[in-house]
């Protein structure tokens, strides 16, 4: 997969994310629909520490980090939808950075045997991405309905 086709899918996720969250506020920041689940800014910080936690799976050295109850914890602490908002957008803009400083052929080399993606190549983690921020943001979709408010369609303004 081409470093410049990466970067557009990166775009396109950070769009469909950012237009289809964007009507909620700082105020819903700590929102969620039970104590036990992830609030509003959790939500979005953990879209946005997943980005950040494949792209260090991938390029990081150290493979992927399996301490999930750490990872919890992090965007758990997360308790404002602006902070969340901007990890977001800079694990987007690090993404595109760390994908431009790797060519097509380091792209393609396969991961190491282990639980996560072992043995597929490097840019599968794009797709799974892809599939987890849309999971994120359907959830804040059905968050934002259950404050009342209409989501927007993902792929437009229409």
């Amino acid at each position: 997969m081409q470093p410049n086709a990466i970067v557009a899918v990166l775009d396109t996720i950070q769009d469909y994310f950012n237009r289809s969250t964007r009507v909620l506020t700082e105020e819903h920041s700590s929102f969620a629909p039970k104590p036990e689940m992830f609030t509003v800014a959790a939500q979005v910080a953990h879209a946005a520490q997943t980005i950040d936690w494949f792209f260090d799976g991938v390029f990081g050295g150290s493979g992927f980090s399996l301490d999930f109850a750490k990872h919890d914890a992090e965007v758990r602490a997360c308790t404002s939808l602006a902070a969340a908002r901007e990890w977001f957008n800079a694990a987007i803009a690090r993404a595109k950075a760390a994908t431009l400083a790797h060519g097509a052929e380091e792209w393609a080399q396969l991961l190491p045997p282990g639980p996560i993606m072992g043995g597929e190549p490097r840019f599968f983690v794009i797709g799974a991405i892809n599939d987890h921020t849309a999971h994120h943001r359907g959830a804040l979709t059905v968050y934002s309905r259950l404050l009342g408010l209409v989501p927007p369609m993902p792929y437009g303004d229409m």
